[in-house]
């Protein structure tokens, strides 16, 4: 056997992981006593250590002087959202006054548009790729609708043009080019859910301004799996999710980033809530609405202290360990993963994820031979022994070696185990 695809040399790589010392402040399910092979942090990330003491001191807190602790002590509740804002920043590479911690993806998506998707009847569309997550579509397709227009003819959907079923840049340009006159907001995704594809934001923001759109990103698959740089790129708006690479618990509180150029802009048009009024006269209760700078702005309501604690935690960690050295591992963990993939299982899987490092996160998409019922197959049988990856319909198998608490040793479990379902 190649020495590069020997046990040792997963063992020597973990030993060698300056960043090793990280899986020990996660949680792992159990598999007949030892840790599962999880690789489903693109789903839901697992439970930080730290997590549970940040949940129980609010519940301390409540339990010991109640309504008091919306202003008493170091993590009040009145300003908890701020707690993460700017670990929240530099994970995303923004401004502090650029982000903010609430509501759910889809919630602050519809928020977003509100203010973003202005159509007029020479501009009503909305461009996004082919096969979006079905969240954004139902989004993009009620606001079509809510505007008096027709998704029929208003949501402009760019198909894949490449033979594994991901989208060039060129695509892009090319349906920009057909329909850029008409399209009042571009929507994309940093990473594609179901393959993996990464995106190079700058050069779509360049593009979705060249033509006169709004811009705006869903990086639910990209925060905390890459290094952003979203006050630089200069989207008008993204939205993300935090249960997935951020690790904040199922149905986490999710995250909002508005461009610094809007911060004092307060005639753009947005659902009001009274947590979005600038905090220092937010208790006068007047009847006028007047927005907090920034993205806090667009809040609605007060934030969930309990469902930002897990937060607190994990973003310690992403503090502790830095994106660009997350990042520089989960490229070699990855790179690990498809090397050991072309070398051993290229009979049985199919990668469709792109190669170009540059192009992908952690994340690799996997097309089973065979067809459904060989994937299905194969999916349960690594479930059965303890190697969780996750299924997308007709036959992949996502499998997201996440740099935060997988190891080498992970990684060629799961190839051979897929070499045992397999056989000889």
């Amino acid at each position: 056997m190649n020495e590069l695809l020997s046990p040792a040399h997963a063992t020597a790589l973990d030993a060698a992981d300056p960043l090793r010392h990280l899986r020990g402040q996660f949680l792992f399910p159990q598999h007949q006593g030892a840790d599962q092979a999880y690789f489903v942090g693109n789903s839901l990330g697992l439970q930080p250590r730290g997590a549970q003491a940040m949940v129980q001191e609010v519940m301390d807190l409540w339990a010991r002087i109640a309504v008091e602790g919306h202003f008493t002590g170091p993590t009040h509740w009145m300003n908890y959202h701020r707690l993460v804002r700017d670990a929240l920043a530099r994970v995303v590479g923004a401004q502090p006054v650029e982000v903010v911690a609430m509501n759910t993806l889809s919630v602050n998506l519809h928020l977003m548009m509100v203010s973003f998707y202005r159509p007029t009847r020479e501009r009503p569309a909305i461009l996004m790729e082919a096969g979006a997550f079905p969240t954004d579509r139902h989004a993009v397709e009620a606001q079509i609708r809510f505007h008096g227009f027709d998704p029929a003819t208003d949501l402009i959907e760019v198909q894949p043009d490449q033979t594994s079923g991901t989208l060039s840049m060129a695509a892009v340009e090319q349906a920009l080019a057909e329909h850029g006159r008409r399209v009042a907001l571009v929507l994309w995704p940093g990473v594609q859910y179901r393959t993996g594809q990464a995106f190079d934001l700058d050069a779509i923001t360049r593009l979705a301004r060249a033509h006169g759109a709004n811009i705006g990103f869903d990086l639910a698959h990209s925060v905390g799996n890459m290094p952003l740089a979203l006050h630089d790129v200069a989207p008008d708006f993204a939205v993300w999710c935090h249960y997935k690479y951020l690790n904040g618990g199922p149905g986490a509180v999710a995250g909002c980033f508005v461009h610094e150029r809007h911060a004092r802009d307060t005639t753009l048009p947005r659902f009001a809530g009274w947590w979005g009024h600038e905090q220092a006269t937010r208790f006068r209760m007047a009847p006028e609405f007047v927005p907090e700078l920034g993205a806090e702005g667009w809040q609605l309501s007060n934030p969930p202290v309990l469902g930002l604690a897990p937060l607190r935690a994990s973003l310690e960690l992403f503090d502790q360990a830095g994106m660009q050295a997350l990042r520089a591992k989960s490229l070699r963990l990855t790179g690990y993963l498809e090397t050991l993939v072309r070398a051993r299982l290229s009979s049985v899987l199919q990668i469709i994820t792109p190669a170009e490092p540059e192009r992908r996160g952690c994340q690799l998409s996997l097309r089973v031979a065979g067809g459904r019922a060989q994937g299905r197959s194969l999916f349960e049988y690594l479930q059965s022994v303890g190697v969780l990856g996750d299924w997308r319909e007709p036959d992949v198998i996502r499998i997201s070696p996440t740099p935060m608490y997988n190891r080498y040793r992970d990684v060629l479990r799961f190839v051979e185990e897929v070499e045992a379902w397999a056989g000889p």
